[in-house]
């Protein structure tokens, strides 16, 4: 299973990858806006949306993306690791 993450803290990276690993998804995480995002999300299984630290325009552009591409989407106001945790032990298990 593919996962985009949209938001959180640039220092949990790491950890947000790791958690996805356990869960046997690959991760995508992006932080800050990059160039051409749109593009960059591709088609992911889950993307999750980490709303308290996220852009209004990354979450725009993020839900344009799922809604075209029928892309299941996880909102999450917490941006931890253990909120992290329980939308994938719901989406992937």
């Amino acid at each position: 299973m593919s996962v985009v993450i949209i938001g959180g803290h640039d220092r949990m990276v790491c950890q947000y990858k790791e958690i996805c690993k356990k869960y046997k998804c690959k991760a995508k995480v992006f932080t800050q806006l990059p160039s051409n995002f749109k593009a960059k999300i591709g088609s992911p299984d889950l993307l999750v949306l980490f709303t308290s630290t996220v852009s209004h325009s990354m979450v725009h552009g993020a839900l344009q993306e799922a809604n075209k591409n029928h892309i299941t989407v996880a909102r999450c106001h917490s941006s931890s690791s253990c909120a992290l945790k329980k939308i994938l032990e719901c989406h992937c298990s």
